[in-house]
């Protein structure tokens, strides 16, 4: 019995994960409300009920694909007083990374969508907004935490919309430390 299992297992894993593989493709592309289950389905070559089987509805596979887009874990590893310099390094020196860019396209070929907006509010505030707020800490915390994404996410569109490469190297260095500087600010809670 264990050894029918076994396979079992490893195939429902990896069909689980190409599912998911064609749902971040198609929402990338697409858009939410323009994906269905039936075309993630049809990517993998599976019926549409085992994308129900695995995730249940539209919205879990969205929330699903939107999570595995974003890994914020690496915002907080590192020493709290280098925040501003690492994260203004990524957001002005980083080319520009296909699969880094998958969720914030998710995000905004999914705006117009009532119920994708529902998800994407959800996601962003357990998985990036909660957590920031309780690392930095404080009576402001949530109004720092909020300044912080707003920077992040506004400098990350700024970047794919604009591209770096038009700046000169020494403006990209002084975009790189005045960002640095104002992030850390806020991580550091400057006076009010």
């Amino acid at each position: 019995m264990t050894f029918v299992c076994g396979p079992r297992m490893r195939n429902s894993l990896a069909t689980r994960a190409a599912l998911l593989e064609a749902a971040v493709r198609r929402f990338t592309r697409d858009g939410y409300d323009d994906v269905g289950m039936r075309d993630v389905a049809g990517d993998v070559g599976i019926d549409a009920a085992l994308v129900v089987r695995y995730f249940g509805s539209k919205e879990q596979l969205f929330e699903a694909a939107l999570d595995a887009c974003f890994d914020g874990d690496d915002l907080w590893e590192g020493d709290r007083a280098t925040f501003g310099a690492r994260i203004a390094e990524q957001l002005v020196d980083r080319g520009q990374d296909a699969e880094k860019l998958h969720g914030l396209l998710i995000i905004l070929r999914s705006l117009g969508s009532a119920k994708a907006m529902d998800v994407i509010q959800t996601s962003c505030m357990r998985d990036f907004i909660a957590p920031l707020t309780t690392w930095l800490g404080g009576d402001d915390a949530p109004v720092r935490a909020r300044l912080l994404a707003g920077f992040i996410m506004g400098m990350s569109i700024s970047r794919e919309i604009t591209s770096a490469g038009a700046l000169s190297d020494e403006h990209c260095r002084q975009l790189r430390d005045r960002l640095g500087w104002t992030l850390q600010a806020l991580v550091d809670g400057a006076p009010s």
